[in-house]
């Protein structure tokens, strides 16, 4: 027999049984939440493909980006006659590698020339190991820069020519990090502090 008692007793048993189920949610909710790593720089896992390149390194080497599977990657367009922006950032990524000490043997910056026709092998060399002794200057023919741009939407466009045969190329400053595997994990720009940078490359060298 079915009593009013009995059925107060039946919806108690299911509101504990969804409460239990709810908590149950949220605590997986918490879990997953908590195993991701907080970037403090554009979380870009996901959305920017695979490190993949085939390029002259600035040892005369050609090098892919299997060469370097297992460092945590920088990957910055730029130019060896930049009147600013690009050293000020080569100087920028020089310092947060000092702070990061010994762990800073686990990166590698890549410099890719946006500039091929005057960035030759010697003078990519002589600009890049000027900087930090982590830096790889990478440069190739037009076709590949401009491929490897287009994968991770950077731009650049050369300018006039001015009477002295010199001339600017105008570029993206977007500096594009991958992990250790390859996989692009955050993106910097000039406007990115040294500490929010040096925090995301910590959390990468862990392996987040």
């Amino acid at each position: 027999m079915i009593t009013a008692s009995s059925l107060r007793t039946r919806g108690r048993a299911r509101w504990m049984m969804r409460l239990s189920s709810l908590a149950l949610v949220v605590l997986v909710s918490a879990c997953s939440s908590a195993a991701k790593p907080r970037f403090d720089l554009t979380n870009v896992t996901g959305h920017l493909p695979d490190l993949k390149f085939q390029l002259t390194a600035d040892n005369g080497k050609t090098m892919t980006a299997k060469d370097f599977r297992g460092k945590v990657v920088m990957m910055y367009f730029g130019y060896t006659h930049c009147p600013d922006v690009c050293p000020l950032t080569m100087t920028r990524m020089h310092v947060v590698l000092q702070q990061l000490g010994k762990q800073a043997d686990g990166i590698r910056l890549l410099f890719v020339s946006v500039d091929p026709a005057r960035d030759t092998v010697p003078v990519l060399h002589q600009y890049v190991t000027a900087f930090d002794k982590h830096d790889v200057g990478l440069t190739g023919a037009p076709a590949q820069i401009r491929a490897l741009a287009k994968r991770y939407r950077a731009a650049f466009d050369r300018g006039k020519v001015q009477k002295d045969g010199g001339y600017e190329v105008n570029h993206s400053a977007a500096i594009y990090i991958f992990d250790g595997k390859g996989h692009a994990r955050v993106l910097a720009t000039p406007a990115t502090s040294n500490k929010d940078l040096e925090h995301d490359l910590r959390l990468l060298l862990k392996g987040a």
